[in-house]
């Protein structure tokens, strides 16, 4: 993963943006990282991102124990702010797509709210399983491609979001995306998210497992609670042998 601040991130965009030269976003977290690890077309989907941060807490203390620390969490759900805030300094238009009916437009909303110079150049909600067609995805890469936006925060969740950016970088070189999962559910506020010390602590996902049990108790606690235990184990033990 990349060693990068969140604001290093912005302005490594930024920077990019001003050569007119596109690029894709990854924010793995340990939930990314159980499906990267067993199937390699998913590890080829992230190696060929031109950014890959680490958001979950469980990484950068992994991170340390190896001695190669990650310089802090950098999740989807603060990138959308903070670049949606240098895009309106700087005249750069968002696209949003991904999530439920209306929740694109709410986020939208709020995020010109905040930052008034923001221009969002479009915002879309496609429906469920529209990228397995050509059928649906053509309507799709239209509406993007005519509206010729300069970040592009994707939230369909990973691996989907991903493989739906690789399909549409090609139309837009010159256009950044954002693998952002729930960021743009968490900008409308139709999802809550975590108080800012459970997310300084690393239990962000307590929150999120309180608040949707029923979808994420699986995930977080028989699927991804092992893995980050095997992970930060393994680069303990590796750590202990290197001296």
């Amino acid at each position: 993963m990349d060693p990068l601040t969140e604001l290093e991130v912005v302005e490594r965009i930024a920077e990019h943006l001003a050569k007119d030269r596109g690029g894709h976003v990854v924010t793995p977290n340990v939930d990314i990282c159980r499906a990267v690890a067993k199937d390699p077309e998913l590890q080829t989907l992230v190696a060929t991102a031109e950014i890959v941060v680490a958001d979950g807490m469980p990484l950068v203390w992994a991170s340390r124990l190896l001695g190669t620390p990650l310089p802090q969490r950098v999740t989807g759900a603060d990138l959308i702010w903070s670049l949606c805030k240098m895009a309106a300094r700087r005249g750069y238009s968002v696209y949003l797509l991904g999530g439920p009916p209306g929740v694109a437009v709410r986020a939208a909303e709020e995020l010109t709210s905040w930052h008034p110079r923001l221009a969002v150049c479009g915002t879309d909600a496609p429906p469920y399983g529209f990228e397995t067609t050509q059928e649906g995805l053509a309507p799709v890469r239209q509406r993007l491609v005519a509206a010729r936006p300069r970040i592009v925060f994707v939230g369909l969740g990973f691996p989907k979001q991903d493989r739906l950016i690789a399909q549409l970088r090609p139309a837009l070189p010159g256009t950044w995306f954002v693998g952002c999962g729930s960021a743009i559910a968490f900008a409308a506020g139709t999802v809550p998210r975590a108080p800012e010390w459970m997310q300084e602590a690393g239990i962000e996902w307590v929150f999120r497992l309180v608040s949707e049990p029923g979808r994420l108790a699986r995930r977080y606690l028989v699927d991804d609670l092992p893995f980050a235990v095997r992970i930060l184990t393994l680069c303990l033990v590796r750590r202990l042998c290197r001296r």
